[in-house]
């Protein structure tokens, strides 16, 4: 791997909240490296709302936002994909388009914060957790010695984030 820009797809089934969450975090903090995208093997149509409300209040700018199927990206004219990572348990689970260039895979698995019910603040703090956990699991990929890992010392280490654990599920520190 070398110091070129990496394209890296997020997928989802429906692609409304998580891929579209992670596809937000990776463009800012891995700004000139990286360019994400999101898709979904079964789109939605449209974004869900508490996701577009919560990249606006950090600041993030939602004109990218859409809701997109897979195919978009198994197209001959689409990106060349580096990076494939699956964030919710049914789209790993599914027949994946065949991804030309043969892209690094991992499954980064989240609970889908749009399946939360309860109040207003319960629904808007579990996009919040998920965006935490996003921004952490991507911050660690974009720190990661891409030039001098090999194929399956990066593999591994792609595998590990996807088993990083969610902040309520960490050992309080001592």
């Amino acid at each position: 791997m070398s110091d070129r820009s990496f394209n890296v797809l997020f997928l989802c089934t429906g692609n409304s909240a998580r891929s579209i969450l992670a596809e937000a975090v990776l463009n800012r903090v891995g700004a000139g490296r990286f360019n994400a995208y999101s898709a979904g093997s079964q789109p939605k149509g449209s974004v869900h709302p508490f996701a577009l409300d919560l990249l606006e209040r950090m600041n993030h700018d939602i004109a990218f936002a859409r809701s997109k199927d897979w195919a978009e990206f198994a197209k001959p004219d689409a990106p060349k994909l580096d990076f494939v990572f699956t964030l919710c348990d049914s789209a790993a689970q599914e027949a994946c388009p065949v991804w030309p260039g043969q892209p690094m895979t991992a499954h980064w698995g989240l609970p889908d914060p749009a399946a939360v019910t309860g109040t207003e603040a319960e629904k808007h703090l579990a996009f919040a957790d998920t965006y935490r956990m996003l921004n952490n699991r991507i911050s660690i990929f974009t720190a990661l010695p891409l030039a001098s890992l090999d194929r399956l010392s990066l593999q591994r280490r792609l595998d590990d984030i996807g088993r990083t654990p969610a902040l309520s599920e960490q050992e309080p520190l001592a």
